[in-house]
């Protein structure tokens, strides 16, 4: 079977987005050139450039699937059923959990990060959107059920995402990693005091 242009250009950019991201993590995102993409691919890096512009959208598709996983998780919370403030507190341990594994004690992907935040911030705002999103989603799941007792969803997500970004965004993860605080269910058991829930860590 000969495959048409439609089929091999979406593998080919997943498999530069593969490497991409294999040769962040080996050497550094401003250490790896397209050239050494290329290299690993076996192709020019004239055609690397067929399906991305610049190094940098390659950066940005990289960051795109790391984020996309997490948002992935996060949606599929919101589509299953059961108690919302259970799937809430879900929702939140499994946001913190992927992004230490993915970015804390990773000092190469952790610069990513930093560059993503410095020249790409467009793509961390499309993340934090849909995760805000999600959030919201749960928690107008909770005020239907009649688990919370807040007022405007979206409003109430923002407020939430807020308080829980010592635990989500990856630079502050990896800062207050040995600082005093709460722990991440100390910080959920007031989080869902302020949406009325009476749902405690046990």
């Amino acid at each position: 079977m000969t495959l048409t242009a439609e089929h091999v250009e979406p593998d080919t950019r997943e498999r530069i987005l593969v490497v991409a991201e294999r040769l962040f993590r080996q050497i550094g995102y401003q250490k790896t050139t397209v050239a050494d993409i290329a290299k690993e691919l076996r192709m020019s890096p004239a055609n690397v450039y067929r399906f991305f512009e610049s190094k940098k959208a390659i950066h940005e598709g990289v960051a795109r699937g790391l984020m996309g996983e997490v948002e992935g998780a996060a949606q599929a919370i919101v589509n299953r059923e059961g108690p919302a403030a259970a799937r809430l507190r879900e929702m939140l341990t499994t946001i913190n959990r992927m992004n230490t594994e993915r970015y804390v004690g990773d000092n190469k992907l952790h610069e990513m990060v930093e560059i993503a935040m410095q020249e790409s911030w467009e793509v961390c705002a499309a993340h934090m959107q849909l995760i805000t999103e999600n959030v919201a989603g749960v928690i107008a799941q909770g005020v239907a059920s009649g688990e919370f007792k807040t007022g405007d969803a979206l409003t109430s997500a923002l407020c939430v995402c807020t308080a829980m970004m010592r635990f989500f965004h990856p630079q502050m993860i990896a800062q207050c990693a040995d600082k005093p605080g709460p722990t991440i269910e100390q910080q959920i058991d007031f989080v869902l005091a302020g949406l009325g829930s009476r749902n405690r860590a046990g």
